[in-house]
């Protein structure tokens, strides 16, 4: 089995390589490609993920519903739709781009640093959640309004990407689209 990957990027988004992903995450990481996705359910709920206490960045923190990096050559839809289904157990459906030109670098309490163009996705949720204990420690379906809320008056509680995504008018007004046409 291959291990996980990145793909690096230079300053203009281009792919410089990869790297192991077990590797790139440290104090100077380089720029790769990302994806962060927004996931709902059938009655317009929000998945909102807390990561596992083992993770290398950000352990512990609320966040949206899933990230990860797609391997080279990989569709975004494809490898969003793998990585919903290791985290989370979820199928999803209905992936569609809300904020294709997100990019970001934070650094978290240990010094880890993400420096990513992390494209943001929304998805439907096919089926029940059954998350990675590894991945996922906790989880809430919630109105994304209220999730909106706490970006605005608990920023320190939730993932800075999160935080910068949610806080991006276009972004969030597409999420609301996509959250209120459930069908």
């Amino acid at each position: 089995m291959i291990s996980e990957h990145v793909v690096l990027l230079d300053e203009q988004g281009h792919p410089a390589g990869i790297q192991e992903k077990a590797t790139v995450h440290h104090t100077s990481t380089p720029l790769h490609l990302a994806f962060s996705c927004w996931v709902f359910n059938q009655q317009g709920l929000l998945l909102l993920t807390r990561r596992a206490l083992t993770k290398k960045a950000w352990p512990g923190v609320w966040t949206n519903s899933v990230c990860g990096h797609p391997q080279q050559g990989e569709a975004m839809a494809a490898a969003i739709a793998r990585r919903c289904r290791y985290e989370t157990g979820l199928e999803v459906s209905d992936i569609q781009s809300v904020y294709p030109e997100f990019r970001y670098r934070a650094v978290d309490s240990s010094g880890i640093v993400e420096n990513e163009i992390c494209p943001v996705f929304a998805a439907r949720a096919q089926n029940a959640i059954a998350p990675r204990a590894d991945e996922v420690s906790d989880y809430r379906w919630l109105p994304l309004e209220q999730v909106l809320q706490a970006v605005e008056t608990a920023p320190w509680a939730l993932s800075p990407w999160m935080v910068m995504q949610a806080s991006h008018p276009a972004a969030a007004q597409a999420l609301r689209g996509y959250q209120g046409g459930r069908g």
